[in-house]
Protein backbone atom coordinates (compact mmCIF):
# COMPACT_ATOMS: atom_id res chain seq x y z
CA UNK A 1 0.00 0.00 0.00
CA UNK A 2 1.42 3.40 -0.99
CA UNK A 3 1.81 5.87 1.56
CA UNK A 4 -0.31 8.72 1.83
CA UNK A 5 0.98 12.40 1.75
CA UNK A 6 -1.18 15.32 1.94
CA UNK A 7 -0.59 19.21 2.22
CA UNK A 8 -0.82 20.09 5.89
CA UNK A 9 -2.59 23.82 6.07
CA UNK A 10 -1.12 24.41 9.36
CA UNK A 11 1.98 23.23 9.28
CA UNK A 12 2.16 24.72 5.77
CA UNK A 13 3.98 21.27 4.24
CA UNK A 14 3.40 17.79 2.86
CA UNK A 15 3.12 15.18 5.46
CA UNK A 16 2.49 11.53 5.79
CA UNK A 17 -0.62 10.93 7.01
CA UNK A 18 -0.81 8.40 10.00
CA UNK A 19 -4.19 7.88 10.98
CA UNK A 20 -4.68 8.29 15.44
CA UNK A 21 -6.53 5.05 14.62
CA UNK A 22 -5.36 2.82 12.00
CA UNK A 23 -8.66 0.93 12.41
CA UNK A 24 -10.85 4.17 11.92
CA UNK A 25 -9.88 7.37 9.99
CA UNK A 26 -11.97 10.02 11.13
CA UNK A 27 -12.60 12.98 8.46
CA UNK A 28 -14.95 16.46 8.40
CA UNK A 29 -15.84 18.83 6.13
CA UNK A 30 -17.61 22.17 6.29
CA UNK A 31 -21.02 21.26 4.72
CA UNK A 32 -23.69 24.05 2.93
CA UNK A 33 -25.12 27.10 4.45
CA UNK A 34 -28.77 25.96 3.13
CA UNK A 35 -30.68 29.01 1.80
CA UNK A 36 -29.67 28.75 -2.05
CA UNK A 37 -28.95 26.70 -4.34
CA UNK A 38 -25.32 25.69 -4.82
CA UNK A 39 -23.31 27.33 -7.25
CA UNK A 40 -19.88 26.41 -8.96
CA UNK A 41 -17.71 27.45 -5.71
CA UNK A 42 -19.52 25.15 -3.70
CA UNK A 43 -19.33 21.80 -5.60
CA UNK A 44 -15.11 22.18 -5.77
CA UNK A 45 -14.93 21.06 -2.43
CA UNK A 46 -17.85 18.29 -2.47
CA UNK A 47 -15.90 16.60 -5.19
CA UNK A 48 -12.32 16.81 -3.69
CA UNK A 49 -13.20 15.46 -0.12
CA UNK A 50 -15.69 12.72 -2.43
CA UNK A 51 -12.31 11.46 -4.10
CA UNK A 52 -10.40 11.88 -0.61
CA UNK A 53 -12.99 9.84 1.33
CA UNK A 54 -13.01 7.76 -1.79
CA UNK A 55 -9.13 7.15 -1.45
CA UNK A 56 -9.67 6.46 2.56
CA UNK A 57 -11.45 3.73 1.77
CA UNK A 58 -9.41 1.94 -0.33
CA UNK A 59 -6.57 2.51 1.99
CA UNK A 60 -8.34 1.80 5.51
CA UNK A 61 -10.90 -0.58 7.13
CA UNK A 62 -12.93 2.31 8.80
CA UNK A 63 -13.48 5.54 7.65
CA UNK A 64 -15.99 8.16 9.17
CA UNK A 65 -16.88 11.34 6.92
CA UNK A 66 -19.16 14.29 8.54
CA UNK A 67 -20.41 16.63 6.31
CA UNK A 68 -22.88 19.25 8.41
CA UNK A 69 -25.50 21.35 7.37
CA UNK A 70 -26.24 25.02 8.24
CA UNK A 71 -29.90 25.15 8.67
CA UNK A 72 -29.37 28.14 11.29
CA UNK A 73 -27.79 31.43 9.89
CA UNK A 74 -28.35 34.99 9.19
CA UNK A 75 -28.57 34.52 5.80
CA UNK A 76 -31.08 32.18 6.05
CA UNK A 77 -32.93 34.42 8.45
CA UNK A 78 -32.80 37.50 5.43
CA UNK A 79 -33.81 35.30 2.44
CA UNK A 80 -36.93 33.92 4.89
CA UNK A 81 -37.64 37.81 5.97
CA UNK A 82 -36.84 38.94 2.16
CA UNK A 83 -39.31 35.75 0.26
CA UNK A 84 -41.67 35.52 2.96
CA UNK A 85 -41.32 31.90 3.21
CA UNK A 86 -41.01 29.56 6.40
CA UNK A 87 -37.39 29.32 7.31
CA UNK A 88 -38.11 25.45 7.77
CA UNK A 89 -39.61 25.35 4.16
CA UNK A 90 -36.38 27.45 2.54
CA UNK A 91 -34.18 24.98 4.50
CA UNK A 92 -35.96 21.76 3.91
CA UNK A 93 -35.97 22.38 -0.18
CA UNK A 94 -32.07 23.79 -0.50
CA UNK A 95 -31.20 20.68 1.23
CA UNK A 96 -33.10 18.75 -0.81
CA UNK A 97 -31.85 20.40 -3.84
CA UNK A 98 -28.20 20.65 -2.55
CA UNK A 99 -28.46 16.78 -2.36
CA UNK A 100 -29.77 16.52 -5.81
CA UNK A 101 -27.16 18.52 -7.05
CA UNK A 102 -24.01 16.51 -5.13
CA UNK A 103 -25.60 13.71 -6.69
CA UNK A 104 -26.01 14.64 -10.36
CA UNK A 105 -21.71 15.46 -9.88
CA UNK A 106 -21.46 11.49 -8.85
CA UNK A 107 -20.22 12.18 -5.37
CA UNK A 108 -21.12 9.65 -2.27
CA UNK A 109 -23.33 10.91 0.59
CA UNK A 110 -21.40 11.20 3.73
CA UNK A 111 -21.57 9.06 6.25
CA UNK A 112 -23.10 11.60 8.95
CA UNK A 113 -24.57 14.88 7.94
CA UNK A 114 -25.62 16.72 11.62
CA UNK A 115 -27.79 19.43 11.05
CA UNK A 116 -27.00 22.32 13.07
CA UNK A 117 -30.40 23.06 14.88
CA UNK A 118 -30.35 19.42 16.27
CA UNK A 119 -26.85 20.16 18.14
CA UNK A 120 -27.80 23.04 20.24
CA UNK A 121 -27.02 21.32 23.43
CA UNK A 122 -23.84 20.36 22.06
CA UNK A 123 -23.07 23.87 21.34
CA UNK A 124 -24.38 24.98 24.86
CA UNK A 125 -22.05 22.77 26.43
CA UNK A 126 -18.87 23.66 24.45
CA UNK A 127 -19.76 27.41 25.80
CA UNK A 128 -20.09 26.85 29.00
CA UNK A 129 -16.77 24.96 28.86
CA UNK A 130 -15.07 27.90 27.37
CA UNK A 131 -16.66 30.28 29.90
CA UNK A 132 -15.35 28.10 33.04
CA UNK A 133 -12.27 28.02 31.68
CA UNK A 134 -12.03 31.47 31.17
CA UNK A 135 -11.59 31.77 27.51
CA UNK A 136 -14.95 33.26 26.61
CA UNK A 137 -17.47 35.77 28.52
CA UNK A 138 -20.92 36.81 28.49
CA UNK A 139 -21.83 40.33 28.00
CA UNK A 140 -25.59 42.42 26.88
CA UNK A 141 -27.11 38.56 26.15
CA UNK A 142 -23.93 37.56 23.80
CA UNK A 143 -21.10 35.18 24.77
CA UNK A 144 -17.85 36.03 23.44
CA UNK A 145 -14.37 34.17 22.49
CA UNK A 146 -11.76 35.64 24.10
CA UNK A 147 -8.83 35.29 21.45
CA UNK A 148 -6.18 37.37 23.87
CA UNK A 149 -7.04 33.74 26.19
CA UNK A 150 -5.23 31.55 23.01
CA UNK A 151 -1.77 32.55 22.40
CA UNK A 152 -1.74 30.31 19.22
CA UNK A 153 -4.65 32.12 17.90
CA UNK A 154 -3.40 33.18 14.20
CA UNK A 155 -1.55 29.54 13.94
CA UNK A 156 -3.64 27.99 10.75
CA UNK A 157 -4.04 31.59 9.00
CA UNK A 158 -0.57 32.44 9.59
CA UNK A 159 -1.78 36.13 10.17
CA UNK A 160 0.04 38.40 12.39
CA UNK A 161 -2.24 39.91 15.14
CA UNK A 162 -2.67 43.41 12.88
CA UNK A 163 -3.63 41.08 10.11
CA UNK A 164 -6.27 38.92 12.19
CA UNK A 165 -8.05 41.79 13.27
CA UNK A 166 -7.93 43.74 9.80
CA UNK A 167 -9.13 40.59 8.52
CA UNK A 168 -11.99 39.61 11.31
CA UNK A 169 -14.28 42.57 9.62
CA UNK A 170 -16.27 42.95 12.69
CA UNK A 171 -18.49 45.97 14.28
CA UNK A 172 -16.21 46.76 16.98
CA UNK A 173 -19.65 46.59 19.46
CA UNK A 174 -19.06 48.23 22.94
CA UNK A 175 -19.90 44.86 25.08
CA UNK A 176 -16.88 42.93 23.82
CA UNK A 177 -13.09 43.22 25.83
CA UNK A 178 -11.14 43.20 21.86
CA UNK A 179 -11.91 43.92 19.33
CA UNK A 180 -11.10 40.44 17.75
CA UNK A 181 -13.20 38.47 19.78
CA UNK A 182 -15.91 36.30 18.11
CA UNK A 183 -19.29 35.59 18.86
CA UNK A 184 -20.21 32.63 20.45
CA UNK A 185 -23.84 33.09 21.39
CA UNK A 186 -26.04 36.03 20.08
CA UNK A 187 -29.88 36.94 21.56
CA UNK A 188 -32.72 36.40 19.33
CA UNK A 189 -35.94 38.65 18.94
CA UNK A 190 -38.72 36.68 18.67
CA UNK A 191 -39.09 37.07 15.17
CA UNK A 192 -35.79 34.96 14.45
CA UNK A 193 -35.24 31.38 15.22
CA UNK A 194 -34.05 30.80 19.58
CA UNK A 195 -33.18 28.43 21.97
CA UNK A 196 -33.23 28.31 25.51
CA UNK A 197 -29.64 28.94 26.96
CA UNK A 198 -27.92 30.00 30.05
CA UNK A 199 -27.59 33.49 28.78
CA UNK A 200 -31.30 33.82 27.33
CA UNK A 201 -33.30 32.91 24.60
CA UNK A 202 -30.89 33.31 21.46
CA UNK A 203 -29.11 31.35 18.41
CA UNK A 204 -25.05 30.12 17.96
CA UNK A 205 -22.67 31.93 16.23
CA UNK A 206 -21.88 30.19 13.00
CA UNK A 207 -18.08 28.97 13.85
CA UNK A 208 -19.23 27.19 17.50
CA UNK A 209 -21.51 24.86 15.59
CA UNK A 210 -19.20 23.02 13.33
CA UNK A 211 -16.83 22.65 16.72
CA UNK A 212 -19.62 21.13 18.41
CA UNK A 213 -20.95 18.54 15.24
CA UNK A 214 -17.40 17.37 14.92
CA UNK A 215 -17.08 16.75 18.52
CA UNK A 216 -20.19 14.84 18.82
CA UNK A 217 -19.59 12.35 16.04
CA UNK A 218 -15.51 12.48 15.89
CA UNK A 219 -14.03 12.92 19.42
CA UNK A 220 -12.02 15.38 20.78
CA UNK A 221 -9.23 15.13 18.45
CA UNK A 222 -9.87 13.96 14.57
CA UNK A 223 -7.50 13.31 11.51
CA UNK A 224 -8.72 15.56 8.80
CA UNK A 225 -10.47 18.55 8.77
CA UNK A 226 -11.42 20.10 5.06
CA UNK A 227 -12.94 23.24 3.50
CA UNK A 228 -12.60 26.05 0.67
CA UNK A 229 -9.70 28.20 1.33
CA UNK A 230 -11.74 30.96 1.86
CA UNK A 231 -12.92 29.21 5.05
CA UNK A 232 -9.06 29.07 6.47
CA UNK A 233 -10.41 32.76 8.63
CA UNK A 234 -11.84 32.91 9.93
CA UNK A 235 -14.30 30.24 10.40
CA UNK A 236 -11.61 27.43 10.86
CA UNK A 237 -8.97 29.54 12.88
CA UNK A 238 -12.22 30.48 15.20
CA UNK A 239 -13.12 26.57 15.43
CA UNK A 240 -9.61 25.61 16.29
CA UNK A 241 -9.14 28.23 18.81
CA UNK A 242 -12.58 27.04 20.55
CA UNK A 243 -12.11 23.55 20.06
CA UNK A 244 -8.66 23.48 21.63
CA UNK A 245 -9.28 25.72 24.64
CA UNK A 246 -13.01 23.67 25.28
CA UNK A 247 -10.74 20.42 25.58
CA UNK A 248 -7.02 21.43 26.89
CA UNK A 249 -4.68 18.97 25.63
CA UNK A 250 -6.70 18.34 22.31
CA UNK A 251 -5.37 18.95 19.10
CA UNK A 252 -8.79 19.42 17.22
CA UNK A 253 -7.77 18.22 13.53
CA UNK A 254 -4.27 17.21 13.09
CA UNK A 255 -4.32 18.09 9.43
CA UNK A 256 -5.97 20.73 7.33
CA UNK A 257 -6.66 20.76 3.88
CA UNK A 258 -8.03 23.33 1.96
CA UNK A 259 -9.35 23.85 -1.60
CA UNK A 260 -8.33 26.70 -3.70
CA UNK A 261 -10.15 29.21 -5.82
CA UNK A 262 -12.49 28.22 -8.45
CA UNK A 263 -12.45 31.20 -11.48
CA UNK A 264 -14.70 31.32 -14.51
CA UNK A 265 -13.40 32.65 -17.67
CA UNK A 266 -9.97 33.74 -15.64
CA UNK A 267 -12.34 35.95 -13.06
CA UNK A 268 -13.69 35.80 -10.01
CA UNK A 269 -17.62 34.54 -9.97
CA UNK A 270 -19.53 37.56 -9.55
CA UNK A 271 -23.49 38.23 -10.61
CA UNK A 272 -22.04 41.50 -11.21
CA UNK A 273 -20.09 40.08 -13.81
CA UNK A 274 -22.59 37.85 -15.04
CA UNK A 275 -20.21 34.26 -14.50
CA UNK A 276 -22.22 33.65 -11.49
CA UNK A 277 -23.47 29.97 -12.36
CA UNK A 278 -25.28 27.37 -9.91
CA UNK A 279 -24.43 23.80 -10.32
CA UNK A 280 -28.07 23.61 -12.28
CA UNK A 281 -27.31 26.12 -14.80
CA UNK A 282 -24.02 23.66 -15.69
CA UNK A 283 -26.11 20.64 -14.93
CA UNK A 284 -28.52 22.13 -18.03
CA UNK A 285 -25.89 22.30 -20.31
CA UNK A 286 -23.33 19.23 -19.63
CA UNK A 287 -23.38 15.45 -17.94
CA UNK A 288 -22.49 15.52 -14.36
CA UNK A 289 -19.64 13.19 -14.60
CA UNK A 290 -18.23 16.05 -16.82
CA UNK A 291 -18.46 18.70 -14.14
CA UNK A 292 -16.88 16.44 -11.94
CA UNK A 293 -14.14 15.59 -14.35
CA UNK A 294 -13.43 19.33 -15.37
CA UNK A 295 -13.79 19.87 -10.83
CA UNK A 296 -10.58 17.16 -10.71
CA UNK A 297 -8.17 18.44 -14.10
CA UNK A 298 -6.52 21.14 -11.58
CA UNK A 299 -4.67 20.07 -8.56
CA UNK A 300 -7.25 20.79 -5.92
CA UNK A 301 -5.01 23.05 -3.94
CA UNK A 302 -4.63 25.50 -7.30
CA UNK A 303 -6.48 27.93 -9.03
CA UNK A 304 -9.56 26.03 -11.05
CA UNK A 305 -10.74 27.75 -14.22
CA UNK A 306 -13.83 26.87 -15.49
CA UNK A 307 -14.91 27.43 -18.89
CA UNK A 308 -17.22 26.06 -21.32
CA UNK A 309 -14.38 25.27 -23.94
CA UNK A 310 -12.53 23.25 -20.83
CA UNK A 311 -16.47 21.51 -19.88
CA UNK A 312 -16.49 20.65 -23.51
CA UNK A 313 -13.29 18.73 -23.70
CA UNK A 314 -13.95 16.80 -20.51
CA UNK A 315 -16.83 15.59 -22.36
CA UNK A 316 -15.23 14.38 -25.52
CA UNK A 317 -12.14 12.71 -22.68
CA UNK A 318 -14.74 10.50 -21.45
CA UNK A 319 -16.46 10.11 -24.59
CA UNK A 320 -13.08 8.67 -25.71
CA UNK A 321 -13.04 6.35 -22.44
CA UNK A 322 -16.35 4.90 -22.62
CA UNK A 323 -15.54 4.31 -26.41
CA UNK A 324 -12.44 2.10 -24.81
CA UNK A 325 -14.61 0.49 -22.45
CA UNK A 326 -16.82 -0.64 -25.65
CA UNK A 327 -13.38 -2.63 -27.16
CA UNK A 328 -12.80 -4.13 -24.22
CA UNK A 329 -15.76 -4.79 -22.37
CA UNK A 330 -15.80 -7.38 -19.42
CA UNK A 331 -14.96 -6.73 -15.10
CA UNK A 332 -13.84 -4.24 -12.68
CA UNK A 333 -10.37 -4.88 -12.29
CA UNK A 334 -8.12 -3.37 -9.46
CA UNK A 335 -6.70 0.36 -9.39
CA UNK A 336 -3.52 0.26 -11.13
CA UNK A 337 -0.49 0.93 -9.22
CA UNK A 338 -0.34 4.33 -11.32
CA UNK A 339 -3.15 5.36 -10.29
CA UNK A 340 -3.06 4.93 -6.66
CA UNK A 341 0.50 6.35 -6.11
CA UNK A 342 -0.60 9.90 -7.43
CA UNK A 343 -3.63 9.97 -5.38
CA UNK A 344 -1.35 9.77 -3.01
CA UNK A 345 0.55 11.86 -3.91
CA UNK A 346 -1.62 15.25 -2.10
CA UNK A 347 -4.67 13.82 -4.30
CA UNK A 348 -2.58 14.61 -7.56
CA UNK A 349 -6.06 14.46 -9.61
CA UNK A 350 -4.21 15.74 -13.03
CA UNK A 351 -1.56 13.39 -13.05
CA UNK A 352 -4.17 10.00 -11.90
CA UNK A 353 -6.55 11.53 -15.18
CA UNK A 354 -3.07 11.16 -17.06
CA UNK A 355 -3.05 7.13 -16.33
CA UNK A 356 -6.82 7.07 -17.31
CA UNK A 357 -5.76 8.70 -20.27
CA UNK A 358 -3.13 5.81 -20.81
CA UNK A 359 -4.87 2.90 -19.82
CA UNK A 360 -7.49 4.22 -22.55
CA UNK A 361 -5.01 4.13 -24.80
CA UNK A 362 -3.96 0.32 -23.85
CA UNK A 363 -8.20 -0.38 -24.56
CA UNK A 364 -8.34 1.01 -27.77
CA UNK A 365 -5.84 -1.40 -28.64
CA UNK A 366 -7.36 -4.28 -27.25
CA UNK A 367 -5.52 -4.69 -24.03
CA UNK A 368 -8.55 -6.41 -21.26
CA UNK A 369 -6.91 -5.69 -18.07
CA UNK A 370 -6.58 -2.18 -18.80
CA UNK A 371 -10.01 -1.58 -19.63
CA UNK A 372 -10.59 -3.27 -16.86
CA UNK A 373 -7.85 -0.84 -14.62
CA UNK A 374 -9.73 1.89 -16.20
CA UNK A 375 -13.53 1.01 -14.85
CA UNK A 376 -11.65 0.73 -11.57
CA UNK A 377 -9.45 3.91 -11.72
CA UNK A 378 -12.88 5.71 -12.65
CA UNK A 379 -14.13 3.82 -9.54
CA UNK A 380 -12.04 5.59 -7.64
CA UNK A 381 -12.40 9.32 -8.78
CA UNK A 382 -16.13 8.99 -9.50
CA UNK A 383 -16.30 8.56 -13.15
CA UNK A 384 -17.20 5.89 -15.69
CA UNK A 385 -20.15 5.21 -13.49
CA UNK A 386 -22.51 4.46 -16.54
CA UNK A 387 -22.34 1.78 -18.96
CA UNK A 388 -21.05 3.11 -22.49
CA UNK A 389 -24.67 2.57 -24.36
CA UNK A 390 -26.25 4.35 -21.23
CA UNK A 391 -23.79 7.05 -21.28
CA UNK A 392 -24.18 7.69 -25.44
CA UNK A 393 -27.81 7.31 -25.02
CA UNK A 394 -27.70 10.60 -22.82
CA UNK A 395 -25.51 12.30 -24.39
CA UNK A 396 -28.66 13.41 -27.14
CA UNK A 397 -28.75 16.89 -27.51
CA UNK A 398 -31.33 18.22 -24.36
CA UNK A 399 -30.65 15.33 -22.27
CA UNK A 400 -28.76 17.39 -19.70
CA UNK A 401 -31.34 19.80 -19.48
CA UNK A 402 -33.80 16.95 -18.77
CA UNK A 403 -31.86 15.20 -16.59
CA UNK A 404 -31.32 18.74 -14.75
CA UNK A 405 -35.42 19.01 -14.73
CA UNK A 406 -35.95 15.77 -13.00
CA UNK A 407 -33.05 16.08 -10.02
CA UNK A 408 -35.14 19.19 -9.15
CA UNK A 409 -38.69 17.54 -9.46
CA UNK A 410 -36.81 14.64 -7.18
CA UNK A 411 -36.06 18.15 -4.87
CA UNK A 412 -39.27 18.85 -4.93
CA UNK A 413 -40.85 15.62 -3.78
CA UNK A 414 -38.60 15.24 -1.21
CA UNK A 415 -39.14 18.76 0.32
CA UNK A 416 -42.71 17.86 0.00
CA UNK A 417 -43.04 20.76 -2.84
CA UNK A 418 -46.04 18.79 -4.71
CA UNK A 419 -46.95 21.47 -6.26
CA UNK A 420 -43.42 22.31 -7.70
CA UNK A 421 -42.96 18.57 -8.16
CA UNK A 422 -45.87 17.90 -10.27
CA UNK A 423 -45.39 21.63 -12.35
CA UNK A 424 -42.17 20.10 -13.18
CA UNK A 425 -43.61 16.69 -14.11
CA UNK A 426 -46.14 17.90 -16.53
CA UNK A 427 -42.95 20.14 -17.81
CA UNK A 428 -40.45 16.79 -18.49
CA UNK A 429 -44.76 15.28 -19.93
CA UNK A 430 -44.43 18.17 -23.02
CA UNK A 431 -40.68 16.94 -23.98
CA UNK A 432 -41.75 13.39 -24.13
CA UNK A 433 -40.40 12.45 -21.14
CA UNK A 434 -41.35 9.09 -19.47
CA UNK A 435 -40.84 9.09 -15.90
CA UNK A 436 -40.68 5.85 -13.56
CA UNK A 437 -39.86 6.99 -9.89
CA UNK A 438 -38.46 4.30 -7.72
CA UNK A 439 -38.55 3.06 -4.14
CA UNK A 440 -35.40 4.23 -3.35
CA UNK A 441 -36.35 7.73 -4.11
CA UNK A 442 -35.29 8.00 -7.67
CA UNK A 443 -36.70 8.34 -10.77
CA UNK A 444 -35.33 6.32 -14.25
CA UNK A 445 -36.50 8.16 -17.17
CA UNK A 446 -36.58 7.78 -21.07
CA UNK A 447 -37.57 9.35 -23.92
CA UNK A 448 -40.92 7.82 -26.15
CA UNK A 449 -40.14 7.10 -29.35
CA UNK A 450 -42.72 9.10 -31.79
CA UNK A 451 -45.73 7.13 -32.82
CA UNK A 452 -45.41 5.40 -35.89
CA UNK A 453 -46.92 7.22 -39.18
Amino acid sequence: MPALRLHNSLTRRRETFVPIDPAHVRLYVCGPTVYDLAHLGNARPVVVFDVLARLLRRLYPRVTYVRNITDVDDKINARAAESGEPISAITARTTAEYHADMAALGALPPDIEPRATAHISEMIELIERLIAGGHAYEAEGHVLFSVASYPEYGALSGRSPDELLAGARVDVAPYKRDAGDFVLWKPSTPGLPGWDSPWGRGRPGWHIECSAMSWRYLGETFDIHGGGQDLIFPHHENEMAQSCCAFPGSKFARTWMHNGMLLVNNEKMSKSLGNFFTVRDVLAKAPGEAIRLLLLRSQYRGTLDFSDAALEETRRDLDRWYRALERVPGETGEVPEAVLDALCDDLNTPQAIAELHKLADAAFAGDAAAGAGLRAAGALIGVLQHTPDAWFERQDEGAAAIEALVQARNAARKARDFAQADALKQQLLALGVTLEDRKDGGTTWYRRKPAAQ
